[in-house]
């Protein structure tokens, strides 16, 4: 039990723990739930006057904080500055103003990266077991690996857990002794959630073309948004379906409650469902508690594509902002304004590619509304200047919209664009055509 005095000997407040930034040092912050609190961020942001230099670094943001308004950062800019991995919803509008800086990683790179480069890492965690080891709860994804190659290096001169007795408890490869920490913060608040919007009839639509690339057995990843949410909410009446995937999918525990997802066939962690984090409601944080059919892995694992592609008939589902007429997928931004990031996007196109009947599935509405009303097309004859390519087109497998699938795979370029054109908006397809006259073939 000597852990108990070590854990006592390292309990600090806030503020002390706020008070271990130096100048010039990379905060790195745990992504997701698994990021530290709004108290947290606002100790180190509160010290903004006696420090220069200093950069944060997180991901897939769901909680509010300073560090995401722009007025604010804009006013302590060369004292903290703000560099996002992966872009949410609370983080839109700096990274519109480009007031923040971005850090591109993939899933299965970014422990690697945060290990690399980060002075100072926090994490969010569950409060220590009888033996002494704090459970990474909702997210491991970066986490474990920067921590413990970080630390190694030399480079991590401080790791701070903040202990919330309300994260669950995941099992797997999800856990982390005391003696690894510097520093621990106690901090009871609630989890964040995700509600599980109702999907509307071009989701619908979507997602009705999809079930029927998904076939009983499959193994299958979703990313997050409403249509793999719609894709979800389709599944029943399918069999023997395995989860090998980045985040939860919403709903999961429906699915398992309906025989949909029962982990049978999958070569590899048979019965349970294995992914690298969470978010979602009260009934999913109840449900993968202390779960044994639940099981976190740090995404160097779970993204790896070579152990992704050693499950047959994997099936990747992501979604996408723009497909250029090459096949091109875009997944991040427009132009230099980043919304999101490549996340694990790429990983499991690149493992469903190498997957024996595995199937990558791009997902996008086949346009969107601009404030003036008119229609822009996702479908283009070229994307953006500035815009950053998330799957390259020669893994670019099937694409589908509200008006049908488009398969990519076996085409040329030309045949790419015809297909392309087939399932863009209908009032669309004559202007696209004509571009198309212009990028792919001769000048008269």
């Amino acid at each position: 039990m000597m852990w108990k005095e070590e854990y006592k000997r390292k309990m600090v407040s806030q503020e002390e723990a706020a008070q271990q930034v130096k100048s010039g040092d990379i905060i790195g912050i745990g992504l997701g739930v698994g990021a530290c609190s709004t108290d947290m961020y606002h100790a180190i942001l509160d010290r903004h006057e006696e420090l220069r230099g200093v950069r944060i670094l997180d991901a897939v943001q769901v909680r509010m904080s300073k560090l995401y308004d722009p007025d604010f950062m804009s006013s302590i800019d060369g004292h903290i500055n703000y560099m996002p991995g992966f872009g949410t919803a609370p983080n839109r509008r700096i990274s519109a103003s480009m007031q923040a800086d971005f850090f591109p990683i993939t899933s299965s790179d970014s422990g690697e990266k945060f290990g690399k480069i980060c002075d100072v890492y926090i994490h969010m965690v569950s409060p220590p077991n009888e033996q002494g080891y704090v459970n990474l709860g909702l997210t491991n994804f970066y986490s474990m690996q920067a921590i413990r190659e970080g630390r190694a290096s030399g480079k991590q001169r401080v790791t701070i857990a903040e202990v919330n007795d309300q994260i669950p408890v995941i099992y797997g490869d999800n856990w982390l002794h005391i003696s690894e920490f510097d520093f621990f913060v106690e901090n009871s608040s609630p989890l964040p959630k995700y509600v599980r919007a109702e999907p509307g009839e071009v989701e619908k639509g979507i997602a009705d073309s999809v079930l029927g690339l998904i076939r009983d057995g499959d193994t299958f990843q979703m990313g997050i948004g409403g249509i793999p949410e719609a894709v979800a909410s389709g599944l029943e009446g399918k069999n023997d379906l395995g989860v090998l995937t980045e985040m939860f999918p919403i709903g999961l525990q429906d699915l398992v409650a309906k025989g949909v997802v029962t982990n049978a066939l999958k070569p590899f962690h048979k019965g349970t469902t294995v992914a690298t984090f969470c978010v979602g409601d009260d009934a999913m944080y109840k449900y993968v508690h202390m779960n044994p059919s639940c099981e976190f892995y740090p995404a160097r694992y779970t993204n790896n594509p070579a152990f992704i592609a050693q499950h047959p008939n994997m099936v990747a589902m992501n979604m996408a902002l723009l497909v250029d007429f090459s096949g091109q997928i875009c997944s991040e931004g427009l132009g230099h304004r980043q919304i999101s990031g490549s996340g694990g996007q790429l990983d499991f196109m690149i493992g469903a590619a190498y997957s024996k009947g595995g199937r990558g599935i791009t997902l996008l509405t086949s346009s969107r509304k601009l404030k003036d009303g008119t229609l822009a097309s996702s479908i283009v004859p070229e994307l953006p200047p500035g815009t950053p390519i998330t799957v390259p087109r020669t893994f670019a497998d099937y694409v589908v919209t509200e008006y049908g699938v488009a398969h990519l795979r076996y085409k040329s370029r030309r045949e790419r664009a015809e297909a392309l054109i087939a399932i863009a908006h209908p009032d669309l397809r004559g202007e696209l055509r004509n571009s198309l006259k212009n990028v792919f073939y001769p000048k008269n």
